[in-house]
């Protein structure tokens, strides 16, 4: 049986062709990527050892072995931190005793308090199982009509997986499914992360048990929104980390002058209808 820890690697590997890290075309491969050989070599480690960790044979590689292995797949800094956290979780520091249950849903009143001062810029807090847990009411004018926000106790992730508007609202739907499934590694802990993964994964399917299995770190670029009334909204996004809550408080700035107009719109007061 595999480890976090050995999928990441392997997963990584398979993803970097030699050339990219000037080494020699060996000609056929039988798997895409960079060989066993190649990447043991660069790390100095055995291949048998690599070989080992990637199969979850070896659950406890020392912090040597692990800062080897990113420098042998180049790692960049964030993916650096999901690798240590990965040998954490496949060493079974992190892993706790006790059942898997939600987590707590409480937002302190200092983090509302900053919420409201937000208004009426677009802004939410969350966590990284992807529950929507306070919202500024600028943020809940621009998503009416995409049934985000339907349910009692929203959640993103359950939305971009399980609701066909999600992949109509969303114009990255790929990209953004990649980072809610990405995220669910660094959840509140890992008793709410296994609890949500097994409530989740019997209705999302296929498309989220590979994403969540394949550890590559998401570049959170520019969010693109087809609006359900028509313009399409860039927003960036700047994320402040609350992290003795583990929740974060994430503000969506419009990232181009139509944006900026098409928001204005969305959260004017909608004029009343008669209903005929």
């Amino acid at each position: 049986m595999g480890t976090p820890l050995g999928d990441f690697v392997r997963a990584k590997r398979d993803s970097i062709q030699p050339e990219a890290l000037g080494l020699p075309d060996r000609g056929r491969r039988r798997s895409p990527g960079l060989r066993r050989l190649d990447l043991a070599g660069r790390a100095g480690i055995s291949v048998e050892y690599l070989t080992r960790i990637e199969q979850g044979r070896d659950r406890n590689p020392s912090v040597a072995i692990v800062n080897a292995l990113a420098d042998g797949l180049s790692l960049d800094p964030a993916e650096r931190a999901h690798l240590r956290y990965l040998a954490k979780i496949s060493g079974g520091e992190c892993v706790a005793h006790r059942q898997p249950a939600p987590p707590l849903r409480e937002v302190r009143p200092s983090v509302l308090e900053t919420l409201r001062l937000l208004e009426p810029g677009l802004a939410l807090v969350t966590n990284r199982l992807g529950d929507i847990l306070a919202r500024t009411g600028s943020y809940e004018a621009v998503m009416r009509g995409t049934g985000l926000l339907e349910p009692q106790q929203p959640n993103l992730t359950r939305y971009v997986f399980t609701d066909p508007r999600a992949r109509a609202l969303f114009a990255d739907w790929d990209t953004v499914a990649d980072e809610q499934a990405f995220d669910l590694w660094l959840g509140p802990s890992i008793e709410t992360s296994e609890w949500f993964t097994a409530e989740l994964a019997p209705v999302a399917g296929a498309e989220f048990t590979r994403r969540m299995h394949q550890h590559m770190v998401p570049a959170r670029g520019v969010l693109r929104l087809r609006h359900p009334s028509g313009p399409e909204l860039r927003l960036r996004r700047q994320t402040l980390d609350i992290t003795e809550d583990v929740q974060q408080l994430v503000v969506l700035l419009p990232a181009d002058d139509e944006t900026r107009a098409a928001v204005e719109r969305l959260r004017r007061p909608q004029p009343l209808r008669a209903i005929s």
